[in-house]
């Protein structure tokens, strides 16, 4: 599947002052991010970025925020409803850091740790920087606002407590 959805930013082209950048999911595009989020339905996807590079730490931030309308199908319903995004999110990615060096800290330090992002041939893509963290905020098991899973059993569940591998020697006792 060829990625319809891609702004490459080299690292010569960025600066310590801030830069912005906005994008606006044309309809192809939609129909990329749909595909790839694996959802019934991207209905807008709407992103707005802020890129600076503090060269003294050899470090790029992106600071974001994402407006989305994303179809999704109730697990508990099966029925199709539209989800609102808004998501804020701030990504670091380290100018000197190897894929090697990343998976070395993520041994070694806290899973809490801000651990930086590797920066792939000296460029990030913020498009797909944008499409990541949409699809982190997605549920794995989507549902309606309000719509609550209720379950009743087709057995007696008073039968079904564990039962005593004893038991069958008491019987034979008596």
């Amino acid at each position: 599947m060829q990625n319809n959805f891609s702004y490459p930013l080299k690292l010569e082209d960025m600066s310590a002052s801030t830069k912005h950048y906005e994008f606006q999911a044309t309809p192809s595009e939609l129909q990329y991010i749909t595909e790839v989020l694996k959802v019934p339905e991207v209905k807008s996807f709407k992103t707005t970025l802020d890129v600076t590079f503090d060269k003294p730490q050899h470090m790029v931030i992106v600071k974001g925020k994402i407006d989305s309308l994303v179809e999704q199908i109730s697990v508990i319903s099966l029925n199709k409803f539209t989800q609102k995004y808004q998501i804020n999110f701030a990504r670091n990615y380290d100018t000197k850091l190897s894929s090697a060096q990343q998976r070395e800290l993520e041994e070694f330090e806290d899973i809490n740790a801000d651990i930086p992002d590797v920066m792939e041939n000296g460029q990030i893509d913020l498009k797909a920087i944008s499409m990541e963290e949409l699809a982190l905020e997605l549920d794995d098991f989507p549902k309606r606002k309000g719509e609550t899973f209720n379950f009743t059993p087709d057995f007696d569940t008073e039968s079904d407590k564990p039962q005593n591998p004893f038991a069958v020697l008491e019987k034979l006792k008596k």
